[in-house]
């Protein structure tokens, strides 16, 4: 057992009188220790439940043999950190969190490791600890937030969100606004559309790390407290087999995940999260790997905020392996792939059945016949951007028009809301990037204003941030290199012509090569927006959005 080089031998006497000062017994110290990253907390709705979680998941470890040991990670919650200073850390939040996973880890050599995150940095921060540290872990997620209510219609806080727009233009009332505010987000869970939480849960079943319906079992529902205890037991099993997470998370396994992303539509952040989540294993995931897999992978599910069906729909029709199921059909899923269930996943798929196809469409018969996101390059992206293909109307699928530009997301915010722009312009949110935010800030207040203002099927927002897994319309974001790294988004112009083509998946700058050179030379790096403390650092050590936004190492 690892947890013996703390806990065997008479040099560790003083190591068993600290368990003892626990309140620990012998019997338990002599059991496999198996350490509980728990992210619970006060801040996050899919977080102030997750100590019922952990309890569950103690107490069949328990009941298997084990001796669970608890410890704490952060968590943000990017809906209330979002649209000013706090959602820069937000992203650098999610190394800290495998930081710190890792530290604990380290000092503590358990045997095992359950981590419980729910939200949209601790969820890959985890994954990440968990490839890299390799060592028998499981994880087991708090769950999807249940649709709200508001007159007759499902929702949630991406309703509100859109609502901001809708009453600064005039088709909402500030009174139903409020009524709205109180119901979209009835409890706790996980935001309740396809955003970045709920596509990184769900993605957790599709890389074999999480036991089915980790993404999709309800936060509320009893089946929830049934998976944890699930999980508690797997993880003893895991630890006996001495099964890791390199063994599961394998480049099979990154690819029917990046398959089920398309299939299902997920958040744009999955192009930044997964890539991370292997980088820790040896494992590189280019954006061309992304390209490719959506041009083969068909679209299946019609998710909020692109659709109207949420993940209480999803988990009723059959969750996560229903999708996979499907795919398979048309060999798209690599069925020999490891899961922590002690199954492969054909073994699983074998008996899964689709139980809604107006929720899950058959594999022949798509919403659209290729994946969610799409990766456009050119002129303007030299090494890339992210578009969620499916959220946005094909009547701008061709978008040429003038550009807007913006150096902060404050400053673009301001003028949607003020109604200064209009249709055909491309909004440019510039130095919002990894180095540049620093933080890579997500932009959901202005995209979320335009869609409420009636912009979306008239203009365009690129930045080289990034967006919510809540936002639609033509949105391109992750645009690399960033602004301000030097990258061309740097020196756009107002009035420059924007021209994005999401048949030929291109974004260029309508510059002549002369005019772009003189640019280039009378640009100067701007002055750090914060000089000081973890992002200061941050933004010194992190990568280009296209690798992932990891760490330089």
């Amino acid at each position: 057992m690892r947890s013996e080089r703390m806990k065997k031998g008479i040099e560790k006497a003083p190591h068993r009188s600290l368990f003892y000062a626990m309140g620990y017994t012998k019997e338990e110290i002599e059991k496999p220790i198996i350490g509980i990253a728990n992210s619970a907390n006060e801040l996050i709705p899919g977080h102030i439940h997750l100590d019922r979680i952990v309890q569950a998941v103690k107490d069949s470890i328990r009941m298997a043999g084990g001796t669970p040991m608890e410890f704490s990670t952060i968590g943000i919650c990017d809906g209330i950190a979002m649209n000013h200073e706090g959602m820069k850390y937000s992203l650098g939040s999610r190394e800290l969190i495998c930081d710190s996973v890792e530290v604990m880890c380290k000092a503590y050599p358990f045997d095992g490791l359950v981590l419980v995150p729910n939200c949209d940095k601790i969820i890959p921060g985890m994954m990440m600890a968990a490839m890299r540290l390799n060592i028998p872990a499981i994880m087991i997620s708090g769950g999807p937030m249940l649709a709200g209510r508001f007159m007759g219609k499902k929702v949630d806080l991406i309703s509100v969100f859109e609502g901001v727009g809708r009453v600064a233009s005039g088709t909402m009332t500030e009174e139903e606004l409020c009524i709205l505010e109180e119901c979209a987000c009835p409890g706790a869970g996980s935001c309740a559309g396809m955003f970045t939480a709920n596509s990184m849960n769900c993605l957790s079943e599709a890389l074999g790390i999480a036991l089915p319906g980790n993404g999709t079992i309800p936060a509320v529902h009893a089946a929830r407290i049934r998976l944890a205890r699930l999980a508690g037991l797997r993880i003893m099993e895991l630890v006996k087999k001495d099964i890791k997470p390199r063994d599961i998370m394998t480049v099979d396994a990154f690819r029917n995940a990046i398959a089920v992303d398309m299939a299902f539509g997920g958040s744009s952040n999955t192009a930044l999260h997964l890539p991370a989540i292997a980088h820790e294993g040896g494992i590189r995931l280019p954006l061309t790997l992304f390209d490719e897999i959506s041009e083969s992978v068909p679209h299946l599910c019609n998710m909020s905020p692109a659709g109207y069906h949420r993940l209480e729909d999803l988990n009723d029709a059959g969750g996560v392996y229903a999708i996979m199921k499907e795919l398979s059909k048309k060999d798209l899923i690599n069925k020999k792939c490891l899961t922590v269930a002690g199954k492969k996943v054909g073994d699983i798929i074998k008996n899964i059945v689709v139980t809604d196809h107006e929720v899950i469409h058959p594999v022949n018969n798509p919403y659209h016949e290729k994946g969610g996101l799409a990766v456009l390059t050119g002129s303007l992206a030299p090494d890339g951007s992210i578009v969620k293909r499916i959220g946005v109307s094909k009547d701008i699928w061709h978008f040429v028009g003038k550009a807007r530009v913006f150096e902060s997301e404050e400053e673009a915010g301001t003028a949607i809301m003020n109604g200064d722009i209009k249709p055909g312009d491309a909004v440019i949110i510039r130095y919002e990037g990894p180095k540049g935010g620093p933080g890579m800030r997500e932009m959901l207040t202005p995209t979320s204003i335009l869609a409420g203002r009636g912009l979306d099927l008239s203009c365009a927002l690129i930045t080289d941030g990034r967006f919510s897994g809540g936002t639609r319309g033509l949105c391109i974001g992750h645009v690399s290199p960033e602004a301000a790294e030097g990258g061309p988004i740097a020196f756009i112009k107002d009035g420059d012509k924007i021209e994005i083509d999401l048949i030929e998946k291109t974004i260029n700058l309508v510059v002549s090569a002369k005019e772009m050179e003189k640019r280039k030379k009378s640009w100067k790096r701007p002055e750090p927006k914060i000089k000081d403390g973890y992002m200061s650092r941050y933004a010194q050590m992190v990568t280009s959005a296209a690798t992932g936004a990891v760490f330089k190492t």
